[in-house]
């Protein structure tokens, strides 16, 4: 059993472990943003051009801290809005508004993240919310390919 000795105590080592630590975890954060922003990437390139309410690229902005969660209510409701826009012009109905309610809620939930205390209830309602809406938007884009 481990037992803690101050007299041994490396506040050097114990910094450095720190620093690996959240330095890691940074890395895994930016790479999971990085998944996202590019199955979303892929969503907008699927919409033809005249249809979509952004460039693809523009995703990529998502990757800046704190803008992020600002860029969010552009390009998830925009997605929505561009699936929308080329349903319409070929006459498909079925698809309602293209989950523009979820988009919009996933926005709203995830800006109230930054919220201390709301964030525990924001937070796992943002990540069911962003499952839901990546999956919705999936199914849209492989009904544009069909």
């Amino acid at each position: 059993m481990y037992h803690f000795d101050p007299a041994n105590f490396n506040p050097a080592a114990f910094l450095a472990a720190f620093g690996i630590f959240i330095g890691i975890g940074v890395a895994v954060g930016f790479a999971i943003l990085a998944v996202i922003c590019y199955l979303v990437y892929k969503c907008y390139a699927a919409i033809p051009a005249k249809h979509r309410a952004m460039e693809p690229e523009k995703v990529w902005l998502l990757m800046i801290p704190c803008f992020g969660i600002v860029w969010n209510f552009f390009v998830f409701p925009g997605l929505s809005k561009s699936f929308k826009s080329y349903f319409d012009s070929v006459g498909d109905a079925t698809v309602g508004d293209c989950y523009a309610q979820v988009a919009l809620w996933y926005c709203v939930s995830s800006a109230c993240c930054i919220i201390p205390c709301l964030n525990y209830i924001a937070g796992p309602a943002s990540l069911v919310l962003f499952i839901v809406y990546l999956v919705k938007a999936y199914e849209l884009k492989e009904k544009i390919k069909s």
